[in-house]
């Protein structure tokens, strides 16, 4: 047998929802039974922020304590409680999330208890923010020779995150989003309010691409680019129709700057962990989504591909062309087609397509395409063979392929494009559809 005693206590991986001693009226019910009541408690999942400070690394548990590591210790030296290490002076001992304004180098306590140079053991605050005198994370204390000091947020009830941006500091509350913007004054720090009535789903629902800000809300997304606009989203009720909000914090998001891409993962209704995917693509503005089971990512210019952990392994992103040893089973599907609003029916009788194998490790890839009618916006594609209008049989497409001949007549018609053998990487250009408006039989 072996016994494992945790310095720091792991936490919940998920959050946990429950009733507890002291909920609901008391002695409504016998002694040991659980309280019939609507006031559940809340337990959140365990999360940890990270950020640097030169070449040191500090890092704290979300409402919990600041640690901090030095990297000339060596990677035999583990991280310690700020608190605790020489020269450290009013540390504030919780803390929601810490975060390094890289400009003007401050450590940043979103969320913390308040300074008061008799009581270290204040109570926490959810809407301060404090930070630590310039080049220096370990003095909180505000002094008249330094630039140590602290804000509160007027709005909200709580900080849920904050991420640093090219010229400023983004915080979110429940309710509002905030800029903090370095002065470089006795005051230090400006405050002012961006948004309210803005939401954010989780605290690592943002992120910063192309000196833009996207992020997540509760019931649609957002973005920033020194105003707070709605981004329009045409897969919005798919998202958020079909999301566990009881897990939401599990929710994260990255970018994939090599294709322009944004990425949020989250949980649907029947998953507690993240399942799925929504993709906004800034260069082109389109949105795409699929299914995959990812709880951290990581894109950076230091590296070659994107980094995700999902499944207990850590993934190389956008690394070859197959799913390990297995193909890659691929594929993009259009918005329906139609002439004259749907009116008259088309007749398809031929596909031009365009597309690129670039990339790909196999000398004969093939893609597929497939035409998929349906006689109203509301019905279901066509497939069964007894139908006047059948879905087409998915057409080979090689590297060469001038043209496709095939035949489908329907008020509506998509486009599929996939492919499912080993080696095959391709890129979708602008395929043509030869059709005109047909009769029925």
């Amino acid at each position: 047998a072996i016994d494992m005693d945790f310095e720091i206590s792991v936490g919940y991986e998920t959050a946990v929802f429950g009733y507890g001693w002291g909920t609901g009226t008391w002695g409504r019910n016998g002694w040991g039974m659980g309280c019939n009541t609507a006031d559940r408690i809340y337990l959140p999942q365990r999360d940890w922020f990270f950020d640097n400070f030169d070449s040191d690394l500090v890092m704290n548990i979300r409402n919990g304590p600041i640690y901090y590591w030095t990297a000339s210790t060596g990677p035999t030296v583990r991280a310690a409680l700020m608190s605790g290490m020489v020269g450290a002076a009013f540390v504030p001992h919780t803390t929601t999330q810490i975060l390094m304004s890289q400009g003007s180098k401050h450590l940043l306590a979103l969320g913390a208890n308040p300074y008061d140079p008799i009581d270290p053991n204040t109570d926490f605050d959810p809407l301060l923010i404090r930070w630590s005198t310039q080049d220096d994370p370990f003095t909180w204390t505000p002094l008249s020779t330094n630039s140590a000091g602290d804000y509160r947020l007027p709005r909200g009830s709580r900080i849920i995150c904050g991420t640093a941006t090219r010229q400023e500091v983004l915080v979110w509350t429940d309710s509002n989003m905030y800029s903090l913007q370095y002065l470089g004054t006795a005051d230090v720090f400006s405050l002012q309010e961006m948004s309210d009535n803005t939401s954010i789903i989780s605290p690592r629902a943002s992120t910063t691409a192309n000196n833009t800000v996207f992020w997540m809300g509760i019931d649609k997304f957002y973005v920033y680019t020194g105003q707070v606009a709605t981004l329009p989203c045409t897969l919005r009720n798919h998202v958020f129709n079909n999301l566990n909000f009881s897990q939401a914090d599990q929710i994260i998001c990255g970018t994939n700057e090599g294709y322009h891409e944004i990425w949020w993962f989250y949980p649907t209704a029947e998953s507690t962990y993240n399942n799925a995917y929504v993709v906004y693509n800034y260069f082109e503005q389109i949105w795409y989504y699929g299914t995959m089971e990812r709880t951290a990512w990581l894109d950076s210019s230091l590296r070659f591909n994107p980094i995700a952990v999902g499944n207990n392994y850590l993934y190389s992103h956008e690394n070859g062309c197959d799913d390990d040893t297995s193909p890659m089973e691929a594929y993009i599907q259009s918005s329906d087609i139609d002439i004259s609003d749907g009116d008259s029916y088309i007749l398809v009788r031929r596909i031009i397509p365009d597309i690129s194998f670039d990339g790909s490790t196999t000398d004969y890839p093939t893609a597929y395409f497939t035409l998929k009618p349906r006689t109203f916006s509301g019905a279901a594609y066509i497939e069964e063979e007894d139908e006047a209008v059948t879905e087409t049989q998915g057409e080979p497409v090689e590297l060469y392929t001038e043209q496709v001949f095939t035949r489908a007549r329907a008020r509506q018609v998509g486009i599929k494009v996939s492919s499912t053998a080993l080696g095959v990487q391709w890129q979708l250009g602008v395929p043509r559809v030869d059709g005109r408006p047909d009769g029925r039989k």
